[in-house]
């Protein structure tokens, strides 16, 4: 089946341009909008991360709906990502993108108003659908635009970017929180206008070729993938709390998502258009930097999200501080996918930076592991960075390695696979390390409450340390301490086991063209008919 390209007005011919054919500053224009989309992701987790005790508190909820609340967003991102990605390769990306930034504002809409943690965790459905396009989208349009050599030129602006969001989510989402007449309803209000401004920016900017062709969407594959991981998740997230790991549940659960994930892959084999194209793992490349992918979600995700909740509840800051405290994180994140993606663009070689990233992070997953209730804000700092430094020369440059390996046709689903299977990994780190620190605080509560007493509800809620007395606060504490360092100590090994599949990714020069002069290329070698016979 051939694509027919059709180039819009504007992107070819450019003057002093790239191989895409657009000029820097075509190329800067058209990344406002991007990276204004990217901005909206971004902040719609870190300005929760500081507000999700006080939010569980007011609504109610338990430990389980805190870790459902994260995992809920991850999960419909990590269903949707390889959908979005499948239709980028074969309808408007901008139109995509659009589309995706205003689900986004409907889940916030819904999130802000909603007065129950079941609605909440619906509006972070619709959230993550949105986030989903946004992190496949972006991705696949910046390589379509600027070829893999360049790349790292722009990384600068993405680490910005990145960084801004990062930081300055939790600092608003605190603030907001400890604002008496605003509250952490905004939280989720306030990424709207910057959801609407990115709309028009990409409207106005990004100029893409056209790529129609006939399709057959694949949505029994893609209700098959969603099912047997949400099976898979619930097992994770509620044995050990609501069943015991050995039970008829576990067994419905286990066996139903297997069985689900096994349909899903022969659906996927056999059909025209797969949401995951199963030759695509054929590309050793892209194999490897999957599994990559998977395990730092596992290890990112399962690891940092609960450093917010640390900061609050074991160390009892506000909100506010709570956000200043995951500063050093980010910046260690910024800087080093800065550096990282500039040395790449001069040398061509990046296979060096991966390694090194593995081995940070590995550090930082085990030095965090050594955290507790009194441990010093210096010393804090100093973990964080190392492990921000890791997963900066890491994550972004993982997908480089695979968008620089595949036809440009398969750009889409590449992206999309590498961004599935990492918040596939987050999604599983999220739910069976909540599920730990759930267990381990309860643990932790009974032993310091002499058996007498859970704390204030160690596993059905999430204790508010201002309510509670001097002892019992400082049992608290100490209970949180100790669940939140067990959940670094088991996230290092996945750190470790993704440092070993990068060893084994074979390094490949990077290209000099970009993702629209390869695919023009590659469409007209199609349709070149072949040479008669002699």
């Amino acid at each position: 089946m051939t694509a027919a390209v059709t180039p819009e007005t504007g992107t070819a011919g450019a003057p002093e341009g790239d191989a895409s054919g657009m000029t820097r500053r075509q190329i800067l224009q058209a990344m406002s909008g991007l990276m204004a989309g990217m901005f909206v992701a971004i902040l719609a987790s870190t300005v929760v991360s500081n507000a999700l005790p006080r939010i569980i508190s007011d609504l109610n909820g338990s430990q389980s709906a805190y870790t459902w609340v994260v995992t809920a967003e991850l999960l419909a991102m990590t269903a949707t990502v390889p959908i979005w990605g499948k239709l980028s390769d074969l309808y408007d990306k901008k139109l995509l993108i659009q589309l995706s930034l205003s689900m986004f504002i409907v889940g916030s809409l819904v999130a802000g108003f909603s007065h129950s943690i079941g609605l909440l965790i619906v509006s972070r459905v619709v959230q993550g659908i949105g986030a989903g396009g946004l992190t496949a989208l972006a991705q696949v349009v910046m390589a379509a635009i600027i070829p893999p050599r360049e790349l790292g030129r722009y990384s600068g602006i993405f680490g910005a970017v990145f960084a801004v969001g990062t930081v300055a989510g939790p600092l608003i989402g605190g603030v907001l929180v400890d604002t008496s007449w605003l509250g952490w309803r905004w939280c989720f209000f306030i990424g709207v206008p910057f959801a609407l401004l990115a709309i028009v920016l990409l409207q106005l900017t990004l100029k893409l070729p056209t790529v129609r062709r006939k399709v057959k969407i694949d949505y029994l594959g893609a209700v098959l993938i969603m099912s047997g991981v949400s099976a898979l998740l619930l097992w994770v997230t509620l044995a050990g709390n609501r069943f015991d790991w050995a039970s008829w549940q576990t067994a419905a659960l286990v066996s139903g998502g297997v069985i689900l994930l096994g349909a899903a892959v022969l659906v996927e084999s056999k059909v025209q258009e797969p949401i995951i194209p199963l030759d695509i793992f054929r590309n050793r490349t892209v194999a490897l930097t999957t599994i990559a992918s998977l395990l730092v979600g596992v290890a990112m995700f399962g690891g940092t999200v609960f450093l917010s909740q640390y900061f609050q509840t074991s160390l009892g800051k506000t909100p506010t501080v709570a956000g200043l405290m995951s500063l050093p994180m980010i910046l260690g994140l910024m800087v080093s996918t800065t550096v990282a993606g500039q040395i790449i663009s001069s040398r061509g070689k990046w296979k060096g930076f991966l390694i090194a990233g593995g081995v940070i992070m590995t550090a930082g997953m085990g030095l965090l592991s050594t955290i507790g209730a009194d441990t010093s804000f210096t010393v804090l700092s100093l973990y964080m960075v190392v492990l921000g430094v890791g997963v900066g020369m890491l994550m972004q440059n993982l997908v480089l390695a695979a968008q620089n390996d595949v036809p440009a046709s398969e750009l889409g689903a590449a992206t999309s696979v590498l961004s599935f299977f990492r918040s596939l990994g987050g999604a599983i780190g999220t739910s069976a390390l909540g599920a730990v620190l759930a267990h381990r605080v309860a643990r932790e509560m009974e032993k310091g409450f002499g058996g007498a007493a859970d704390g204030g509800g160690a596993g059905e809620g999430v204790p508010d340390l201002a309510t509670l007395p001097e002892g019992a606060r400082q049992v608290v504490e100490q209970a949180y301490g100790v669940a939140t360092a067990d959940v670094f100590l088991i996230g290092a090994p996945f750190a470790f086991l993704a440092l070993i599949v990068v060893l084994f990714i074979k390094e490949k020069p990077l290209r000099t063209q970009s993702g629209m002069e390869r695919l023009a290329e590659e469409t007209a070698a199609a349709a070149k008919p072949a040479a008669p016979a002699h």
